[in-house]
């Protein structure tokens, strides 16, 4: 890999944060309870990522803990971020997760700089912070923690349903600080859902985790994203899927079409081939060359689908792109003292 092999101290311009130097390795794991996976503890140098200013996305920083990400979704937009370490964005990022191991010691100091204004963090836009492997390495807690110690707002989109085990801790900080909680919830029926996201809690057990965070006084939106051409897209399956979730007592709920973006397009498209050869020619129309969103006219017909339906069930929300987005700004946070960052950024997009 890109990070090992080298001399210690040698630093590589391409690496991503935290990775740079062979000396933030610590250490690789493999362990019986998470059978094929191996996880590499390293020390990161940094923890905030600034997402450009050019960006439509409803936040300007992220922290992400994990690299890779065992949920497996066969569509996930995250995976090519696998190359920069020189793994692939197939079998690699499913199970080999790089840790930061001391991510929460390095947020907390970058938060206690007198020119960090408190702007909303974003956890769980990359790769998911409720992964399986959070149940190792506990990491959130200590993430958590310092954004509300330090007066900073944030917000937790995840898959996972571990993060019931954090919402004492979220709800504390939801004292101090603005704590926004999302869950995604793209799949109902059970065998392509497995088939898509191997690794990722049930939607079941997505909704009863929904139900939970209502309990500890939150009101969770639900992203119904991606929603699958020809897979999940019918009429019948939006509405069984929105009443679904207006029934677990969700209140907003974000809807948008599938993204492929490299790295993604090609371990999907080797999964239509495998499963759904049927479909390949209408994939190859939607989204045609190196196409990252489906055409408008599918997603003006798709948001014809969906908005009556949260009309119908009282819910608030919208199309992804209607609803989720900021105004470009350039950020005022300068890491005095810390070295240059990689010129790779770290991706920040929803899915």
């Amino acid at each position: 890999m890109r990070w090992q092999g080298q001399q210690t101290g040698a630093v590589d311009p391409h690496a991503l944060p935290g990775l740079e130097t062979l000396g933030g390795l610590v250490r690789q794991v493999r362990t019986p309870e998470f059978a094929g996976m191996t996880f590499y503890e390293v020390h990161a140098k940094t923890a905030l990522n600034h997402v450009p200013g050019a960006s439509a996305m409803p936040f300007a920083w992220t922290v992400n803990p994990y690299r890779g990400c065992s949920h497996a979704c066969v569509y996930c937009f995250a995976r090519r971020t696998h190359e920069y370490l020189d793994f692939d964005s197939g079998r690699d990022f499913d199970s080999q997760i790089v840790v930061k191991t001391n991510v929460a010691e390095v947020l907390r100091r970058e938060l206690a700089r007198s020119t960090w204004e408190r702007e909303h963090v974003a956890l769980g836009t990359n790769t998911d912070p409720y992964q399986r492997a959070e149940g190792r390495y506990r990491l959130m807690p200590g993430i958590i923690d310092a954004l509300a110690t330090s007066g900073t707002p944030f917000s937790v989109l995840t898959k996972g349903t571990l993060i019931r085990r954090d919402l004492p801790l979220l709800a504390a900080a939801a004292e101090e600080v603005s704590v926004e909680l999302s869950m995604s919830i793209a799949i109902g029926d059970e065998s392509l859902r497995s088939a898509l996201e191997p690794g990722a809690p049930s939607w079941r057990a997505r909704l009863e985790t929904v139900r939970a965070a209502r309990e500890a006084g939150f009101r969770p939106t639900v992203f119904l994203m991606p929603i699958l051409p020809h897979l999940t897209d019918d009429p019948a399956i939006l509405d069984a899927s929105v009443a679904e979730l207006s029934a677990a007592g969700v209140t907003r709920v974000v809807f948008g079409a599938l993204h492929l973006r490299p790295g993604a397009r090609e371990w999907f498209w080797r999964w239509l081939e495998s499963e759904r050869p049927d479909l390949l020619p209408v994939y190859r129309g939607l989204y045609p060359g190196v196409a990252v969103n489906a055409p408008q006219g599918y997603r003006r017909m798709l948001a014809g689908r969906v908005r009556p339906l949260l009309h119908r069930y009282g819910l608030s929300g919208g199309l992804e792109e209607d609803v989720e987005s900021r105004e470009s700004r350039p950020s005022r946070f300068r890491r005095t003292g810390t070295p240059s960052r990689s010129s790779i950024p770290e991706p920040a997009t929803l899915f």
